[in-house]
């Protein structure tokens, strides 16, 4: 499934993406060592790199960096972001044409993005892009369901948000993971992460989904109100917990030796 309006959904979103999205959890650096001997001189290609969440781990550990992304707004504040790190070049380009030279990257990572891929096209780019041997790697932090807190706010996103049920059947899962390796040799892990959020915090949280409607829409002054009220059923000593499994799906194209996913997938 693709979105026309993929590019450009988070436009006026960006603040609040900025400021209430979680990051990633630093042991997915330790993933990537271990799995695929990452070290500090590979060079990494983060595709709709956003406001560089994703690509702040990478530059945390010394990498070099191209951040990938088709949004002026939201790249803009990546630049913003990541100002402080000499190894961090912002790229004006998409999935589909990163505009990158061939063969420049030893990983093409996707953090939280790749559900907004035209797939046949973007794996064609990622392969082009990669080294010899080189990795992929899509990173997804799924939101958890199983909390009285969670399952209520997953119900006010069903019946607030305006495309809530399209993009979240769009999610990346093994499946569609396989379809996008066109095999099943890809390794699946997954790690803890949580925010801690006031109520100010879980507002902007929900305002930087891009299902979630906005200032001016009929609807929004009830999903706030209602959005507080959820937040005083469940808070505790002023904040409220929102957490998530980081899934790590790592690969490589074409690869024949690369443990398949029926006996390499663990939950870490």
């Amino acid at each position: 499934m693709t979105f026309t309006d993929a590019k450009q959904r988070f436009s006026t979103r960006v603040a609040d993406y900025v400021r209430y999205r979680p990051g990633y959890p630093s042991a997915l650096i330790d993933q990537l060592r271990t799995e695929c001997s990452m070290r500090k001189n590979s060079i990494i290609a983060d595709i709709g790199s956003g406001t560089g969440l994703l690509s702040k781990l990478f530059l945390e550990n010394g990498n070099k960096v191209f951040g990938v992304e088709p949004n002026a707004e939201m790249r803009m504040a990546g630049e913003d972001c990541l100002r402080s790190f000499p190894n961090f070049t912002s790229i004006d380009g998409s999935a589909e044409a990163t505009t990158l030279p061939a063969g420049c990257a030893d990983f093409a990572a996707a953090g939280q993005a790749f559900h907004w891929f035209e797939p046949h096209a973007a794996r064609a780019e990622f392969a082009r892009i990669l080294k010899p041997k080189g990795w992929v790697v899509i990173v997804w932090n799924e939101r958890r369901v199983d909390t009285p807190f969670a399952r209520d706010y997953d119900s006010l996103l069903q019946r607030y948000g305006k495309d809530y049920e399209l993009v979240r059947e769009s999610y990346p899962g093994p499946r569609k993971i396989q379809d996008f390796f066109g095999n099943d040799r890809f390794l699946e892990r997954s790690l803890p992460n949580a925010q801690f959020l006031k109520r100010p915090g879980l507002a902007g949280r929900f305002s930087s989904s891009s299902y979630a409607p906005q200032e001016g829409d009929p609807t929004f002054s009830s999903a706030i109100a209602e959005l507080g009220r959820l937040f005083e059923a469940h808070q505790e000593h002023g904040r409220i917990s929102m957490e998530y499994l980081t899934h790590i799906y790592i690969g490589r194209f074409e690869l024949p030796d690369t443990p398949k996913a029926g006996t390499s997938r663990n939950r870490a």
